[in-house]
């Protein structure tokens, strides 16, 4: 299966910021510029550019336009991993999560990168809406590589990924994590039921199995007052 036009784009776009065409900080052509030059719509442009948002490659300054993210300052986090459900459930709320898209593709060039792809290996993406006691908590993109949950059931993988590897064998190790704030999108705002522009936190996150192979690259955008972190040092 061929990628999605809006990967292609995005792709093409974070080559030209790593080959130099844009720097750190420097705003990138308009919307309407860049919907011309790829001869796309200005829908399947602004997809694209919200995908590189969301893995922190580019950032929206509200009436300036689009730029090439800054390095952020970084707070490593306690090292151990809980999954979603997990965490929900330790806080006395019923978990439950509503599957937007579920899809067995090529990977976007950050995919790749991340999960450590071999050329024509597919992936697992999906789109989530995750809740607890039904309240929206948060939007997650989860990317796995395919050849790694073919055998599983989509209900077990929806429902709770890091439960089904561990109820086939398979540990869960470390995970390496970044969080921004940021505001949400119109999509985001409605998936989450917020207003448009509303504080979110954004998380993303490549996480490890105990034998050191990155199986999970996700990005997910929390409603800023219904979820908060916890650092333990």
């Amino acid at each position: 299966m061929g990628l999605p036009i809006y990967i292609q784009i995005h792709n093409e776009i974070k080559k030209k910021i790593e080959l130099g065409k844009w720097r750190v900080g420097e705003k990138i052509p308009s919307e309407r510029e860049l919907s011309v030059n790829f001869s796309v719509s200005r829908m399947t442009l602004r997809q694209a550019i919200q995908t590189l948002v969301d893995e922190g490659v580019l950032e929206r300054h509200v009436g300036s336009g689009t730029f090439v993210a800054r390095q952020k300052v970084q707070e490593k986090m306690s090292s151990g991993v809980t999954s979603f459900t997990e965490l929900t459930e330790a806080q006395g709320k019923k978990p439950s999560s509503k599957t937007v898209t579920y899809m067995i593709t090529a990977p976007s060039l950050s995919e790749t990168e991340k999960l450590n792809l071999e050329d024509k290996q597919r992936v697992l993406r999906m789109e989530r809406i995750r809740y607890a006691d039904d309240l929206p908590i948060c939007f997650e993109v989860a990317t796995v590589p395919y050849d790694l949950v073919q055998e599983y059931d989509r209900n077990q993988i929806t429902k709770s990924l890091y439960r089904a590897l561990e109820d086939n064998g398979l540990q869960i190790g470390h995970a390496q994590q970044n969080v921004s704030a940021m505001l949400a999108s119109e999509k985001i705002a409605d998936y989450l039921d917020i207003k448009r522009g509303a504080a979110i936190l954004r998380l993303r996150q490549v996480t490890f199995l105990g034998n050191g192979q990155p199986f999970e690259y996700v990005r997910t955008q929390y409603v800023g007052d219904r979820f908060e972190f916890y650092l333990e040092k």
